[in-house]
């Protein structure tokens, strides 16, 4: 204990100089640091703050220190994170690298993959996107097919990709092939990595409701993939695509985690109830309309319980040798559902407030919201929708004997 007493002491101190102060005020919306080569950073500060935690490792804090992460044990890392909420730090970086290929990386990767791409990964140094649906092959992945053809020490690929999250800001790709025409669909598919900034490979942007294009279109002309981007076995990356889809929906589904914390939130610094209490009438201080009053005191516990599910889930694992299960899937879709949820409340109490695009009427809070509503739509469809979550607990979880 008392070694954890010592490096909390530690980490508050290292905390203490080396946040910067910018870093320490609440996140709008473009505080954001994906990080990569294309990064823009909106403050000065944002850059330096990345710079420390990615050279301390903190960035990925349990990542094996060989690789550039953190080192830290499963205590030490749940301090850090305590410290970094005490002092109000940003997440200094914001990353698919961190949250779905870095741990299927460090599982399926050769030493010599581990040694190239984790550290710029903890560095920020290289965005990543994921290259999973394509037309025809989404929630049935394995039906996918972009193909890649072996030319000497190289692939040939070729093919489509949809719904690839900021494919135009990103460097690399991973992405799944068929390499084994011929094989059974799930055994005919690989794992493989893409540099973005080459020919024969090109984006275009998706067009959304809210007003943003997150999604592209991503097609490969005869892109040129050295073999040493395969990872695992030729013909096996249906193995390392199922682990990575488990930290996907991890990550997905604490988005819906908290009770009351909208992405909004930071830049008014109200959680549901006290947003509401700005558009309808109050009796006594509290929301005069109970049934809205009763919608928001039961996102908030469903909210609340969801985030100390999560955390307990997670320090359940914390001696356990395996990785994320399918019972991910659960809390994938719980997350996605009610964070849906969530926002129909707030747009349900700002009335028409709640539903404008543009002009002096509706402040910029207001229109944040609008927007974030609409983009809770694709939660319940990113990750394999919420009817293949049912489906996954069903088969997978619950063990339910199928038609």
């Amino acid at each position: 204990m008392s070694d954890l007493n010592t490096f909390r002491e530690d980490t508050r101190n290292w905390l203490e100089e080396n946040c910067p102060p910018e870093m320490r005020k609440p996140m709008s919306t473009d505080g954001v640091c994906w990080g990569g080569r294309k990064c823009k950073f909106s403050h000065p500060d944002q850059e330096l703050w990345l710079k420390r935690m990615g050279e301390k490792g903190w960035t990925a804090p349990t990542w094996p220190s060989e690789y550039g992460g953190g080192g830290l044990s499963y205590d030490e890392n749940k301090i850090l994170g305590e410290e970094l909420l005490a002092i109000g730090a940003r997440p200094a970086l914001a990353s698919f690298g961190l949250w779905m290929l870095g741990p299927a990386l460090l599982e399926y990767a050769s030493h010599e993959q581990k040694m190239e791409h984790i550290p710029k990964i903890v560095k920020g140094q290289i965005r990543w996107c994921q290259g999973y649906s394509e037309p025809g092959a989404g929630s049935d992945l394995a039906s996918l097919k972009t193909k890649a053809i072996e030319d000497g020490d190289n692939f040939i690929v070729n093919g489509q990709k949809v719904w690839t999250s900021y494919a135009d800001e990103c460097d690399m790709i991973f992405t799944l092939v068929r390499t084994g025409p011929l094989e059974p669909k799930h055994n005919g598919i690989s794992f493989l990595l893409i540099d973005m900034d080459q020919l024969g490979v090109e984006t275009k942007p998706i067009k959304l409701i809210s007003g943003k294009s997150p999604f592209c279109e991503t097609f490969f002309t005869d892109a040129v993939v050295p073999k040493t981007n395969l990872v695992h076995d030729l013909n096996k990356g249906w193995d390392v695509a199922k682990n990575l889809l488990q930290h996907e929906r991890k990550m997905l589904a604490s988005m819906g985690a908290g009770g009351s914390s909208p992405k909004s939130k930071g830049k008014s610094g109200s959680g549901l109830a006290n947003l509401s209490k700005k558009y309808v009438e109050e009796n006594n201080g509290k929301i005069a309309d109970e049934g809205l009053r009763q919608k928001i005191a039961k996102s908030d516990m469903d909210g609340h319980a969801f985030s100390l599910t999560l955390k307990r889930v997670s320090e359940e694992s914390k001696n356990s040798n395996h990785g994320p299960s399918a019972a991910t899937s659960i809390f994938k879709y719980f997350g996605s559902e009610h964070n849906k949820r969530k926002y129909e409340i707030m747009i349900e109490a700002m009335g028409t407030q709640g539903l404008g695009w543009e002009g002096g009427e509706f402040d910029p809070l207001e229109l944040a919201i609008t927007r974030d509503w609409l983009r809770t739509k694709a939660n319940s469809i990113e990750g394999g929708t919420s009817e293949v979550q049912l489906n996954v607990i069903s088969k997978r979880v619950l063990d339910l004997p199928q038609q």
